[in-house]
This record gives C-alpha cells, sequence and structure tokens, in this order.
C-alpha cells in the first residue's frame, strides 16, 4: 500500500481540457471517492491513475515510484502499476470459471502452483467467492459477477484498487447489498480505493473522503459531513444533498456571532472563521423550522413521502424554492411559515 500524490495534474483532448491543475493527495489506505456530474473528469482521472491515459501536464507518484511525469514523458505501463481496476462492465472472460478468471494474472506472471493456489483461495474467501469457483460466469447474477472482478483485481496484492462506477449496472437492492461488501472487504484489507460514481448517496455511505469534482477541477476535497454541513462553494453547496444556495444582502460580526440578511431577515449564520465576508448561504432542510411566526412566508409546490416524514418542497414569495421536512402532512398549496436556523454561510469564489 501506499500514498498517491498528484502534482499539478492536466488532461487535455483535442484542445478540450478534461482535467485542469490536480493538486492532491490520496492517503494510505483510505477509502476515496471521485463524486461529480457527467463529463466532470472523473473517470479520465481514474485512467490516469491506472495508467490507461498520460497526463498532458503535471506528474503522479505512488509510494516512492513516479508514474507519469509529462514534462520528462516517463509513462509507467499499466501493468507494472500494481494496480487493481474494477470496471463498470466487470470485463470476465466467459469461457474461464471463477477461480480461472481470479487466478489469470498470477499465471501470466508466472508464479508457481502453490503460490497461484493460496493467492486465489485467499481472494476468493475475502469476496465470499468460495462456494462459487467453479461456476462460469454467465451462472451468476450480477453482483457476485461484481466479486469475481474484484477478487480477480486483489489477488495480485495491489498497492491500490481503482474502481469505476462499479454498482452501476445493479438494482437498487443490490447496490445496497455490494455498498456493504464494499466497505467491508476495505475494512478488512485496509487497501487503498479510489472509487468513482456519480450517485452521492453511494459516496456519502461508504467513503471516508469524497472529491467533488467539476468542469476538470476538484471543488472541495472534505469528509462527507464536511461536505454535506460546510461546502466551500455553490456548486458543491447545490450538487451534495438538498440545499438552496441565497444570496447575502449583508453580512456582520456581532460579537462572537455572525449575522447575515437574507429574504430581508436577518438571521445567525455559520462560516468559517478566516471569512471576514460572505455572499451566499446554503439552506438545508434541517435549517427550516415550520411554525406560524416563522422569518418568512412560503407555499407548498410538491409533498414527497419520505418514510416516517414529508420532504415538502416550498416556493418563497420571492420565488426561491426551499425544502423542508415534517411529520406532518401539509396539502400542495397550503401557506406556511418559516423560520430559518444558523445556516452555513460561504464566500463564493
Amino acid at each position: 500500500m501506499a500514498d498517491i500524490d498528484l502534482f499539478s495534474v492536466g488532461k487535455t483532448f483535442t484542445g478540450t481540457p478534461a482535467l485542469q491543475d490536480i493538486t492532491t493527495r490520496f492517503d494510505d489506505g483510505e477509502f476515496v471517492a471521485l463524486l461529480g456530474p457527467s463529463g466532470c473528469g472523473k473517470t479520465t482521472l481514474l485512467r490516469i491513475l491506472a495508467g490507461f491515459e498520460e497526463p498532458s501536464s503535471g506528474r503522479i507518484r505512488i509510494g516512492t515510484r513516479e508514474m507519469a511525469n509529462a514534462e520528462t514523458g516517463a509513462h509507467i505501463a499499466p501493468e507494472n502499476r500494481n494496480i487493481g481496476f474494477v470496471f463498470q462492465s466487470y470485463a470476465l472472460w466467459p469461457h474461464m470459471s471463477v477461480r480461472r478468471n481470479v487466478s489469470y494474472p498470477l499465471e501470466i506472471r508466472r508464479l508457481s502452483k502453490s503460490a497461484i493456489a493460496t493467492q486465489t483461495d485467499a481472494a476468493l474467501a475475502s469476496t465470499g467467492l468460495e462456494d462459487y469457483a467453479d461456476r462460469m460466469p454467465s451462472d451468476l447474477s450480477g453482483g457476485q459477477r461484481q466479486r469475481v472482478a474484484l477478487a480477480r483485481c486483489l489477488v495480485s496484492d495491489p498497492c491500490a484498487v481503482l474502481l469505476d462506477e462499479p454498482l452501476a449496472n445493479l438494482d437498487v437492492a443490490l447496490r445496497a447489498s455490494m455498498q456493504g461488501v464494499f466497505t467491508d472487504f476495505h475494512k478488512r484489507t485496509g487497501a487503498t480505493m479510489i472509487y468513482v460514481t456519480h450517485d452521492q448517496a453511494e459516496a456519502m455511505a461508504m467513503a471516508d473522503r469524497i472529491a467533488v469534482m467539476d468542469q476538470g477541477r476538484i471543488q472541495q476535497f472534505d469528509t462527507p459531513q464536511i461536505l454535506y454541513e460546510r461546502p466551500k462553494n455553490r456548486f458543491v453547496a447545490e450538487f451534495v444533498g438538498r440545499g438552496t444556495v441565497v444570496p447575502v444582502q449583508e453580512f456582520k460580526h456581532a460579537g462572537d456571532a455572525h449575522l447575515a440578511r437574507i429574504f430581508g431577515t436577518e438571521v445567525a449564520v455559520q462560516s468559517a472563521q478566516q471569512e471576514v465576508q460572505v455572499s451566499h448561504v446554503c439552506l438545508r432542510p434541517e435549517n427550516l423550522t415550520i411554525s406560524e411566526n416563522g422569518d418568512l412566508r412560503s407555499k407548498v409546490a410538491r409533498v414527497t413521502y419520505m418514510g416516517g416524514k414529508y420532504l415538502l418542497e416550498t416556493v418563497t414569495d420571492c420565488g426561491a424554492r426551499l425544502f423542508a421536512e415534517t411529520r406532518a402532512r401539509f396539502d400542495v398549496g397550503a401557506q406556511l411559515g418559516l423560520t430559518i436556523t444558523t445556516p452555513w454561510a460561504f464566500l463564493e469564489d
């Protein structure tokens, strides 16, 4: 296992930047999710880490080994990086049994038969596939095939495991089950795992840290809790969780309190200590309480039952759409009072 360091990594395709100035570190043994909309650069970054693509600028180091350097032209081939890759499509050999699919990377390296058997058995055991070793891929479910793909990349004891939307082809119930498989495996092995997804619930459930990407850049790289509670900019605030970003009309300090005027009302807000000014606040459902004497008036536009509670999408008199949660049922068109409680405020670049 090893740390993964990226220094000013960029990638351009026919003059169009796919990645721009990525400088970050993925720590040894960390489970990192690369999260973002389609076209944000997350899969390109994963392919550069694997060695399937070469960076147009910058360099990459895994542990003490330099894997790529655009300035010198250095580039270590994928097969020499000791990195496992799990594809969305499984990429299993249909004519090989489960055991043979898993052991084949070791056969290519010409290990002894006893070493191949030992390492293959360990990989099968770690993914719960011992009873399926002699089956063919066509006889397996989607979740079982994904386990085979995971076992195959683990059998060589890679320094990192890269996963490109590995659950995208599975149904909702199986996806939830496989999330447990990945997190349990990570805890058992301590492997460094870099996981690409566009599903924020998936990323929030599994990752130690999440790199939120947009337009080829990492917008914020933090724990799931910090991303949700303390977004650094409008994109992260709106992309992660349900949040409405509204402009601040006035901001001031009153002792230890930070006060912002939004919707014509002055409310206490939270913000980073270094901020002497803020421009926007992020209003999450938990920042809004339904009360008759609320800070602002709003009308219910949509009601969604969430199991034991309701999510209300409301529209204020000035046209802003806000989300509130309640255990009481409200009809569409109902007029509400909303009280705003300590939302997060930030300065948009």
